[in-house]
């Protein structure tokens, strides 16, 4: 699985609100989706797309966690430049260094400290172990 990471200020720069980057134009924005679209329907004819979607803006996230053994609910947005799970594209392939080839692919070369994970999927307890 291929997980990529955004805050809300990046979704406010998809939504074309300006922060401390500028906001995408329209035509940016419809570049990136095409970019997106083509990059998994490549994937797609090599046989090597399981599935591929975008998440939502952490604006309308919730985060649950325990506190003394009580659910507590904060809803989004967390502060702007936390990072968020954002998207991901699950692929299945020869390897985890193929794997790891096409998730480069996501990787915008002009958005320097941008990152993608790449985590192997378990399919049993047994696969759990480090």
């Amino acid at each position: 699985m291929i997980l990529l990471y955004g805050s809300q200020q990046d979704y406010d720069v998809l939504a074309g609100k300006s922060g401390d980057k500028p906001a995408m134009s329209a035509e940016q924005v419809s570049a990136m989706h095409a970019y997106m679209e083509s990059f998994h329907q490549k994937l797609a004819e090599s046989g090597e797309l399981v599935d591929a979607q975008g998440l939502t803006a952490p604006v309308h996230a919730r985060r649950v966690q325990l506190q003394q053994g009580a659910p507590v609910v904060t809803d989004g947005p967390y502060p702007e430049t936390q990072e968020v799970l954002a998207g991901y594209t699950v692929v299945e392939c020869v390897s985890f260094d193929r794997a790891t080839e096409i998730a480069a692919g996501l990787v915008n070369p002009d958005a320097p400290g941008e990152y993608v994970d790449v985590r192997p999927i378990v399919g049993s307890v047994e696969e759990l172990e480090v």
